[in-house]
């Protein structure tokens, strides 16, 4: 199973300056819940923003050219080809940035895992990929308001690949 997994605000912004836009700590929890135990797959810049290096208890993969980049506890790829190759069969692979890997994985996933913001980031210079609805569906959905520990509003929404008979159902 491949599934991108981002905080997405309304104009598709993810990022700027190699930073995320937004601190939810709900998304926060809700990324570590999904993706422990298991594989995640990002770029060397994402990698290099994570506070504290490769996080605990996943297989960390990085995919970076540079054939010299080595960083404690994290495998590197100089392609997401070869990063999948790398991963068995049964093996839940998340791609988790940055925007370059997003639009290369799209193609490739079953499944995607956003938290939809819902605001829009006066800067931003990374977007995640234009999803085709007719593409995907949504297969669960949870709203969150605005709080004293999240200055937005945010949905978490998880879509599978639509893969049934015809149109899909609307």
């Amino acid at each position: 199973m491949l599934t991108l997994i981002a905080a997405v605000a309304r104009n598709g912004a993810i990022g700027f300056k190699n930073k995320l836009l937004y601190w939810l700590p709900g998304d926060l929890k809700r990324f570590k819940a999904l993706t422990t135990g298991h594989t995640i797959v990002m770029g060397r810049r994402t990698f290099e923003s994570l506070p504290k290096g490769a996080l605990p208890n996943r297989r960390n993969i990085v995919l970076t050219r540079n054939n010299s980049f080595t960083a404690a506890g994290v495998e590197t790829f100089p392609s997401l080809e070869t990063a999948l190759a790398s991963c068995r069969p049964d093996e839940e692979v998340f791609i988790i940035g940055g925007a370059s890997v997003y639009a290369e994985a799209l193609p490739l996933a079953n499944r995607l895992c956003l938290t939809l913001v819902e605001d829009t980031p006066p800067e931003a210079d990374a977007f995640f990929p234009v999803i085709d609805t007719s593409e995907w569906q949504v297969v669960a959905e949870e709203a969150h308001e605005a709080d004293e520990r999240h200055a937005q509003a945010y949905r978490f929404v998880d879509y599978e690949r639509w893969t049934g008979p015809g149109p899909q159902a609307p």
